[in-house]
This record gives C-alpha cells, sequence and structure tokens, in this order.
C-alpha cells in the first residue's frame, strides 16, 4: 500500500478575514446616503431595505472597490502565523454569480497584497477544497468545508456575524488568543 503524505495547506478566505469587507461597504453606503435618509450601520443582508441592497450591489460591480478592499488585521496576524510554520497559503474565495467584476478585483487585490503567485481558488463551493487549516468568518463556509474533514482545523477571525459559533473544530480568533491559535496550527502540521 502506498502511503501519501498531504501537503501542509492553509486556505485564507478574503472577505471578512484578510479584507475588511464590512467596514469598506458601510463606509461606502455611508458616501451614497442623503442627508435626510437614516444612518445604515449594517451589514447588508437579504432583510435589508431594498434600496440599500440595490445600492450595495451598484458598490460592489466596481471592479476598483473589491482590489482596493483595506486589511483585515486579525487575518493578517493568522497569515503570519502561518508564514512562520513554513504552511502552503492559499487564498480560497467565494465567487459571487451575478457579479464577475468581484472576481477581477479580488484577483488584483490578491496580486498587490500577496504578490503574484499566490495560490488562489475561487469557487461556489469550498467543501471541494482540500487544506489542512480553514481560515474564514463565515459559518456556512466552514460547515461545508468540516463535512468533509474531520481533521481539519479552522481558524475563525472574530465578528459580530459569528459571535456565537461554536464547533470543536473550530478556534474564534479575538486578537487575544494568537497562541491558542499557533498551537493548533502546529498540531494540525502533525496529522
Amino acid at each position: 500500500m502506498i502511503k501519501m503524505e498531504l501537503e501542509n495547506i492553509a486556505l485564507f478566505d478574503m472577505d471578512g478575514t484578510l479584507c475588511d469587507y464590512e467596514t469598506a461597504l458601510t463606509k461606502s453606503l455611508e458616501e451614497l446616503r442623503s442627508p435626510s435618509e437614516p444612518k445604515f450601520t449594517g451589514p447588508v443582508r437579504d432583510n435589508s431595505p431594498e434600496y440599500i441592497r440595490k445600492r450595495a450591489d451598484l458598490i460592489r460591480a466596481d471592479v476598483n472597490w473589491w482590489a482596493n478592499l483595506p486589511k483585515l488585521k486579525l487575518g493578517w496576524d493568522i497569515l503570519a502565523i502561518s508564514i512562520e510554520l513554513e504552511y502552503r497559503n492559499m487564498i480560497l474565495t467565494q465567487g459571487p454569480r451575478k457579479n464577475p467584476n468581484s472576481w477581477s478585483g479580488k484577483k488584483i487585490w490578491i496580486d498587490k497584497n500577496l504578490g503574484e503567485d499566490t495560490d488562489i481558488t475561487i469557487t461556489r463551493d469550498k467543501g471541494l477544497i482540500y487544506g489542512k487549516v480553514l481560515v474564514d468568518d463565515f459559518p456556512g463556509y466552514i460547515e461545508r468545508w468540516l463535512k468533509w474533514r474531520k481533521n481539519g482545523l479552522v481558524i475563525m477571525p472574530a465578528s459580530a456575524e459569528n459571535a456565537d459559533y461554536k464547533h470543536p473544530q473550530v478556534i474564534r480568533y479575538t486578537g487575544e488568543n494568537l497562541e491558542q491559535v499557533r498551537e493548533a496550527m502546529e498540531r494540525a502540521k502533525l496529522r
């Protein structure tokens, strides 16, 4: 029997993980707000007012908006640990079906911030992609990935949206538990 050694791959989401998507979208929406309308504090979801959803769609249709998203410190803290532990770091991001400009903007952002040689997978289903570690803020994508990875480790950058999420294979990184993240990533390499 041939035994294959699995590569130490860490998959990094972009929006809400390496990029501060929510802050950027809220700021862009505020720039379009009429002085007479109430301030929208987000996040933009399916139950948000229709005019807010339509404005958000217009904002997200701009390649440059995606290409210039600000960095999110929590995600970059985790990336620094992953680099230190010599993981092969890859971007795993969801590509909106109806917004091909987001795909182009994300690629430009990656090239500017991580380098043109960075491996990228843009997918609709993160559960299909192998890695020992997934760094992602969104429970829906995490659940799908964990379904196929009984030994997988997820590091979840903390946000208001995932505050109540719990799973035995998930560490929620708050900015105060970086040593716990490091130790878990070291153990994951040995699996």
